[in-house]
This record gives C-alpha cells, structure tokens and sequence, in this order.
C-alpha cells in the first residue's frame, strides 16, 4: 500500500535565528519514497542537510524575521505489515552486547535509569528474560499511565511520568526505556509518522509519534508502550537516546509556534 505523509508548521520570529530540524524521512525507508518528502519553506530559505551522530537526515538554516512556514508532503510504498513479534527473541548478557548498543544502556537525558532502577527490578525480576520481559515493561507502563495532550510538558522526565502516572506517547516511551536499561535491555528512543491505518473510527488528532526499540536476539525490534499492539504503516524519521535527541525543530533564539499539522493517510 502507498502512505501519504507530511506536516506544516508555522513559526513566527522576532529576529533572524537559526535552527535545527530533524524531520526527514530515515535514510532506511529511502527506496520507499515515492514522492520525496522534501523540505518547502515559505518565504524561500537557504538550508544545509547533514547526518548527525545517529544517522538521522538533519536541515541548517536560519529562519528570517516574521513569519516561518515549514511543509513536507512525501508519499511512501509501505508492505501493509504490522510491527513484527518475535516471542522467542532472547536477551543477551551485558558482557556479550555489541559494543554500538552499549550507549543505550545508559542513562539520558529523559530516562534517568539511576532512580528507576530500584523500582524496576522490584516490578520486573520475576518476568521472564527476553521478549517477554520487554512485553511486561511495555504492558505496566501502558497500565500504569494516562494518556492525555494535556499533560504533555517538555521537561517531563521518565521518573516524572511513572510519579504523575500520566503523559503523552513520548512519556510512554521514556519510561519503558528507561525500566528496559535497567533490566540491562538496550532501548533507543523513535519518532516518526504513526496514523491509525487498520484501526476504526474514532480517529485522534494527528501528531509524530514516539516509540521504541529494544535490542533482543541480535536484532531492533519495535515497541510501543503507548498504543501496546501491533500497528500498520509506521515511518520512522529519526532515533537516539530520548527525545532530546530527535527533536523536530530546535530554534536558537525566540519564537512562536503559530500553526502545527502532521497527516499520515493511506492512499486510495
């Protein structure tokens, strides 16, 4: 099946600032594209692409004073699959990780895997290794948290979201990876395009997504704390440690976001 995918942000700036943005297709999905979701800005800014330290397709540039409008609009061949399970995927020990997953066994920024870790291995000790246990992490943090748009907040940490037992998709997934570190799973933070392709109405309000991936049997698999089922039509933009790394737009001065719309629809 085919996805349209895109978004339009408006910014409003008092003077010129640069910016960094982070929201480009992964490079994994690249032969998918068929319509290329290349950047437009309005009124026409030079911009620069760079990968960062995680792969991800990033844009430089400095945004003009006033008014600012961001719009992608990329179309991409999907198989229609939903997010594989592997029940058997088993876990391996610290000693024997690949050294490039060792980063993701570390605490970061939204995920302080310090003051998780007693309560994690109080809930999870008794879970069996592996898939499993990645499951039961995902299965509390899906019970024990309230979704809700308003209580989303930008300094809101893992610890903060297992307190306050709410959150929004990002929350989700910062606790569960955070609980997965300290089970000594290697977990790394996504962002990406997640409509509700397969699902009945009602629909939500479309946003980017955040989700998971936890390393088992020599392989990323995709978990998904906030929805916890199998999805269709997932598109990947970008991973790192938290959100911290994959931030959509990063602006170095002040600005106002007027207008934020993300779409993800399958085509007839």
């Amino acid at each position: 099946m085919q996805i349209r995918a895109g978004y339009e942000l408006i910014y409003d700036f008092p003077q010129p600032t640069p910016m960094i943005l982070t929201l480009n297709i992964h490079y994994s999905r690249a032969s998918d594209l068929v319509r290329p979701d290349h950047l437009i800005t309005s009124p026409s800014t030079p911009a620069v692409s760079y990968r960062d330290g995680f792969g991800n397709w990033c844009t430089r540039l400095v945004a003009p004073q006033g008014r600012l409008r961001l719009t992608a609009d990329a179309i991409v061949n999907d198989s229609g699959r939903s997010d594989v399970i592997a029940p058997n995927a088993w876990q391996y020990d610290v000693q024997n990780l690949p050294e490039e997953t060792l980063v993701y066994l570390l605490g970061s920024r939204y995920c302080e895997t310090d003051e998780l870790s007693e309560i994690a291995w109080k809930l999870f000790t008794g879970t069996p290794l592996g898939w499993a246990r990645v499951q039961a992490i995902c299965d509390f943090v899906h019970g024990h948290l309230t979704f809700g748009y308003e209580h989303a907040r930008a300094t809101k940490t893992a610890l903060q979201a297992y307190t306050d037992r709410n959150g929004v998709c990002r929350d989700y997934a910062h606790l569960a990876i955070a609980f997965c570190r300290c089970m000594n799973i290697p977990a790394r933070y996504c962002t990406g395009y997640l409509g509700d392709i397969g699902l009945p109405p009602p629909y939500a309000p479309m946003d980017f997504a955040g989700w998971f991936e936890a390393y088992l049997g020599g392989t990323w698999y995709t978990f998904d704390a906030r929805n916890n089922q199998p999805r269709i039509g997932r598109i990947l933009i970008a991973r790192g440690r938290d959100a911290a790394d994959v931030a959509i737009s990063t602006a170095f001065g002040v600005n106002v976001l007027q207008s934020f719309r993300v779409w993800t629809d399958q085509v007839a």
